[in-house]
C-alpha cells in the first residue's frame, strides 16, 4: 500500500513529524496518538503506531508500539509492504538493543537485513541498508 497524502491520518502523522523537526515533541506525541485513536484500517493503524513509537520515554513502551506496528503490517496481505518491513524490523532491533536485549535485537536487524530486497534504490532505501548494517555491526562486532 502506498502512502496517500490525502488520507487524515498520514496528514496527522505528517504533521507529527513536522512538530517533531521544530522541537515540539509533546506536540508531535499528540498528533499521533491523535491519528492513533481516529484510524479504522490495518494501514492507518500500523502507521499511527510506528509513529508512535517515537519519542517514548519507557522502552518498554516504544517496544510495545513498535511490536504492535509490525503486527497491524503483517495483517495487511499485498506485497507493496514488503518495502515497510526493512525499517520495522530495524526500529524493533533498536528497541531490544535500547532493553538490552541483544538476541532480539539481532534476530530483528537480521530480519531487516532479509528485507531489503524490497526496499526503493533511493535516499530512503540507502538511509534504512545504512542504519542495518551499522545496527549489525554494533551488535555482532565479531562478524
Amino acid at each position: 500500500m502506498q502512502f496517500d497524502p490525502s488520507n487524515k491520518i498520514i496528514q496527522l502523522c505528517a504533521e507529527g513529524m513536522e512538530a517533531e523537526s521544530k522541537g515540539s515533541i509533546e506536540a508531535a506525541k499528540k498528533l499521533f496518538l491523535n491519528a492513533w485513536e481516529e484510524s479504522t484500517t490495518d494501514f492507518e493503524k500500523f502507521t499511527a503506531a510506528h509513529y508512535l513509537a517515537r519519542n517514548q520515554e519507557n522502552l518498554d513502551e516504544e517496544l510495545i508500539w513498535n511490536l504492535e506496528s509490525l503486527r497491524l503490517a503483517s495483517l495487511i496481505n499485498e506485497d507493496s509492504m514488503k518495502g515497510y518491513f526493512p525499517s520495522l524490523h530495524l526500529n524493533l532491533g533498536k528497541s531490544y538493543e535500547k532493553l538490552n536485549d541483544i538476541e532480539m535485537a539481532i534476530q530483528h536487524y537480521t530480519l531487516a537485513a532479509n528485507f531489503t530486497k524490497y526496499l526503493p534504490d533511493d535516499g530512503y532505501g540507502n538511509m534504512i541498508r545504512i542504519g542495518i548494517r551499522e545496527a549489525l555491526k554494533r551488535v555482532t562486532p565479531d562478524k
